[in-house]
């Protein structure tokens, strides 16, 4: 049996009005109980913001810089330091955001003046918040009589349409500021790859946790990806081996 952890900061959350976010992010939560930060977000004003700042902040106060330069002054190898900020930025941004969609149905707004992040005392990126908490779901969508804290979407392809467009316009400045500080250590084609990696792997991991729909897991990933491309995201990277082609 696996034993949940209390966490600090999860437990320091005061929740003056629930929220379909609240009760999303708990049950992503659940899915990881050893580590329960890996899925969902918190309520940026549910909680103190010593160790918070804005994922804008990494655009316009310098901040990715320094993560770059801190990270490459440890580990002196600035590939490996860019492709791991990638990976964070992309987590940051999508991966969270895809278990929720895959699971249920609903989506935080992943715009990137939505988004803050909770540093370690090494700086290092652990917890994901938004600022506006309403999220997006499906017609059917249950909470929708409650009337606050969400509101719907015509169709299963615009909901994920429209998180593929928000994390774009996210992703997309973080990622030729990562381009810009590392030098071109990688490019960014390579980070948007990552990014592909990181859906598939959400639409993947969460039904095996969950017990869910493969299939609907899937199918939502895919639309996903497919609205990414569809905005000029090359986010499907191909591997060969001698017998054919693997793509995200």
């Amino acid at each position: 049996m696996t034993l949940a952890i209390d966490d600090p900061l999860i437990a320091r959350m005061t929740i003056d009005t629930p929220l379909p976010l609240h009760e999303s992010s708990r049950r992503l939560r659940e899915l990881e109980p050893e580590c329960p930060r890996v899925y969902g977000v918190a309520v940026m004003g549910d909680l103190s913001r010593r160790r918070w700042w804005p994922l804008s902040d990494a655009l316009v106060a310098g901040r990715l810089r320094g993560m770059f330069d801190a990270a490459v002054a440890e580990a002196g190898n600035r590939v490996a330091v860019t492709q791991q900020l990638a990976a964070t930025l992309a987590h940051v941004v999508v991966g969270r955001v895809v278990p929720l969609l895959v699971l249920e149905g609903r989506a935080w707004d992943t715009g990137l003046e939505n988004l803050w992040v909770h540093v370690d005392s090494e700086g290092v990126v652990d917890w994901v918040g938004v600022v506006d908490p309403t999220l997006r779901a499906l017609p059917d969508d249950a909470d929708l009589h409650a009337g606050a804290g969400i509101v719907a979407l015509p169709s299963e392809a615009a909901l994920t349409t429209w998180v593929a467009h928000r994390s774009h316009c996210a992703l997309r400045p973080l990622f030729e500021e990562l381009a810009a500080v590392s030098s071109g250590a990688v490019s960014t084609d390579a980070m948007w790859h990552v990014v592909g990696t990181a859906v598939v792997s959400a639409a993947t991991r969460v039904p095996l946790l969950a017990g869910c729909s493969e299939v609907t897991s899937m199918r939502r990933g895919q639309a996903v990806l497919d609205a990414l491309v569809g905005f000029g995201a090359p986010v499907r990277g191909v591997r060969r081996t001698s017998t054919k082609a693997l793509l995200n």
